[in-house]
């Protein structure tokens, strides 16, 4: 019986089994079911809404709008810099990279047609900058993220036809932008003031994102030069954003919403654009002249290769017009600038014209020196009393440094000397400095009064002016000897060890030799160089044209400004830029005011007597040096420095000849134009220039920045 009911018992343990699994079954299915009914329940009713918004915004294109950027006026309100409307293709490359290769290259061929362009030059320009195979000038150097634009002012017909005809131009954008213009009043040309645009790099993005500058986007284009670069944060603007329903394929399908861009803001600037003309007219006629004129010394006409000009207020530092040749058409950045056009604007052959020869230029300064040596001497020790022969030359050692055109006067003062230009006079003031206080030719720490006193007139800094890539110049004291000897003296120890025949010519040879034993020594000869603004000491035209200025406004030295405020599209003032005082010379006012004297003599009996007969000086009381400095292996740099009580005004000609020889004849042109002077008549500063009617409702400004009552008017 036991085993009877044993045997029943284990007969039923199967069927209870199977019962238990299909109970587990029915469980795991119950409960895989309402998670998935619970997951969907959640999807479609708790958070349905969110994800029906996000698969909408996946069909929705954010458009960036580029803000009008802002006006570049001078001081009268004439536009120098506007804005025009111009028709741009673009393509957006990660649409077009969606793309299969046949469809590409149909596309491009379309597009190439259609704008008038090479299919290649399309692909070159759809390539970042940074990638292999790269060419400067047609290369892509904004975001990646953005489309790139391929053609610029294209025809409205063309454009139209791109935005009829989508479906046959999937991934390529045909809008309108705002472009840079150039009204150019007077015919001005003022490239290396006003600068130019091109489009932000990777780079900049990514810092002014890291910033949290939302004023530049990956199509924006950003100042390159010139107060387009100094001022670019207030002219740039605010970008709107355009949200635009697309297809799979990119194609506009309607409007979503629009954010407005706000354009940026106007620049008024001290310049005057009929002077700026005049400036630039005449610097332009100087040099060519100059080019049909024979040099006396090589017995071929002269290079005239470049030449600047400036024109400052005395009283301010306000630049009202500088100039710069050889110059360029700053149309030739609007839309992209070819790779031909760039290598030119860097081309030594073509002069450089990208280089401004008015604040990066550097020259040595020949006679226009003397009047800073004359400080120099009469605030350490020397009086205007003092008397030294003008003799037709003056030994140093062994060798005879002479005056121009071996002229002698006699014995003469300080005044005489600046009259006449005398270099023996100053070769005598430099060597006697030199002799008393600095004879050990290695001591880098000798005391030497006119190299001080060129410090204190700022030569060997920057002026601090409000564009951007300004040099320095350079005083050749002791320091930058020695200086410049150790970083040179294995080059030009190299060269004195190679055999004659090796070396280009003996005085290559002769002069490294030398320079390689003792070429830190500052010898007597670099002291009476040095006194004459000979030698290695370099200034920039700009330089030059700020220490006239001390010379009239009682001893103060200013950053040179352009800007001279910052309006808003009504008119509002946003910033006012006011004159800034950098410095106040040491040099007495009684010292100044003896300069001042002679430098009146240089115009009435002096060496730019004969530039300035019939000019009214009785009532425009001008004063002037004249210069012409020596370079090896070239020819002399022309230099005038002038100035009145309101002004001053610079011209300098590289391998241009004399002073007053060249330039006198457009010194004199400007100075007419400035004080509107017609024959016997001479009307106040400037006020004969009519003004235009502004492109906004700007405000008058004071020479301190501040706003002058309407009654008032302008100076």
């Amino acid at each position: 019986m036991t085993g009877g009911m044993s045997g029943r018992m284990s007969g039923s343990r199967p069927g209870q089994t199977s019962r238990l699994r299909l109970v587990v079954v029915q469980v795991l299915v119950f409960s895989l079911f309402a998670t998935l009914f619970a997951r969907l329940w959640f999807l479609q009713v708790t958070v349905g809404e969110e994800y029906q918004a996000q698969a909408a915004s996946q069909s929705v294109r954010e458009i960036v709008v580029q803000p009008d950027r802002g006006l570049i006026v001078d001081a009268m309100g004439r536009p120098l810099v506007a804005n025009r409307t111009s028709w741009v293709v673009s393509i957006d490359r990660t649409l077009l990279g969606r793309m299969a290769d046949t469809d590409q290259r149909a596309l491009l061929r379309r597009v190439a047609r259609t704008v008038g362009e090479k299919r290649s030059r399309l692909r070159a320009r759809l390539l970042d900058c940074s990638a292999p195979g790269a060419v400067s000038g047609r290369c892509w150097n904004g975001s990646p993220y953005q489309p790139v634009p391929v053609a610029h002012d294209v025809d409205r017909e063309v454009a139209l036809r791109i935005l009829e005809e989508a479906e046959d131009f999937p991934a390529v954008i045909a809008d309108r932008r705002s472009v840079r213009s150039y009204p150019a009043p007077y015919g001005v040309n003022a490239a290396h003031l006003l600068g130019y645009l091109s489009p932000i790099t990777e780079s900049e993005l990514d810092e002014a994102d890291a910033g949290g500058d939302r004023s530049v986007n990956g199509a924006s284009s950003v100042g390159r030069a010139g107060v387009e670069k100094q001022y670019d944060r207030w002219l740039r603007g605010m970008p709107g954003y355009q949200r635009v329903a697309v297809d799979s394929m990119g194609r506009v399908l309607g409007d979503d919403s629009l954010i407005e861009s706000e354009p940026g803001h106007t620049l008024v600037t001290s310049l005057d654009a009929k002077v700026q003309a005049v400036l630039e007219e005449q610097l332009a006629a100087t040099i060519a002249t100059a080019r049909q004129t024979r040099d006396k010394v090589t017995g071929r006409n002269f290079a005239a290769d470049a030449g600047a000009a400036v024109v400052l207020e005395a009283t301010t530092g306000r630049i009202v017009a500088m100039a710069s040749q050889p110059t360029y058409d700053p149309e030739v950045w609007v839309g992209g600038i070819s790779s031909a056009e760039l290598d030119r604007l860097y081309s030594e052959k073509a002069g450089t014209p990208l280089l401004s020869r008015a604040t990066q230029g550097q020259f040595a300064p020949g006679s226009t020196w003397k009047p800073f040596m004359t400080s120099g001497a009469l605030t350490n020790g020397y009086t205007t009393d003092a008397r030294l022969a003008c003799s037709s030359s003056f030994r140093v050692g062994n060798r005879d440094f002479r005056n121009y055109e071996s002229g002698a006067y006699g014995v003469i003062g300080f005044d005489k000397a600046l009259e006449v230009s005398c270099n023996t006079f100053f070769y005598r003031i430099g060597f006697d400095f030199w002799r008393r206080m600095g004879s050990d030719v290695a001591d880098v720490n000798a005391r030497d009064p006119l190299v001080a006193e060129a410090k204190e007139f700022g030569f060997g800094k920057r002026t601090g002016v409000d564009l951007p890539g300004e040099a320095s110049g350079r005083i050749a004291d002791r320091k930058w000897k020695r200086a410049y000897y150790e970083s040179m003296k294995d080059h030009y120890c190299k060269i004195a060890d190679k055999p004659r025949e090796k070396v280009s010519s003996d005085f290559l040879r002769r002069f490294s030799a030398e320079f390689c034993v003792e070429g830190y020594a500052y010898r007597a000869g670099d002291a009476v160089n040095f006194a004459i603004g000979q030698g290695d000491t370099v200034v920039t035209p700009l330089q030059l044209a700020r220490a006239y200025g001390a010379i009239v406004n009682g001893g103060i030295l200013y950053a040179p400004r352009i800007g001279k405020a910052v309006v808003d599209e009504n008119g509002r003032v946003i910033k006012r830029i006011k004159p800034k005082r950098t410095a106040r010379l040491d040099a007495p006012r009684r010292v100044l005011d003896y300069i001042d004297g002679a430098l009146a003599g240089v115009t009435r009996q002096g060496t730019m007597a004969w530039r300035m007969g019939g000019f009214p000086l009785d009532r425009v009381n001008v004063r002037a040096k004249t210069g012409s400095a020596e370079v090896y292996g070239k020819q002399s740099t022309s230099w005038v420095a002038s100035y009145s009580d309101d002004y001053v005004v610079v011209m300098m000609v590289a391998q241009g000849g004399t002073g007053s020889g060249t330039s006198g004849p457009a010194i004199r042109t400007i100075w007419e134009t400035l004080y509107g002077i017609e024959g016997d008549q001479v009307v106040p500063a400037r006020a004969a220039i009519p003004g235009t009617v502004p492109p906004t409702r700007l405000p008058t400004f004071g020479d301190d920045g501040s706003i002058l009552p309407p009654a008032r008017g302008r100076r």
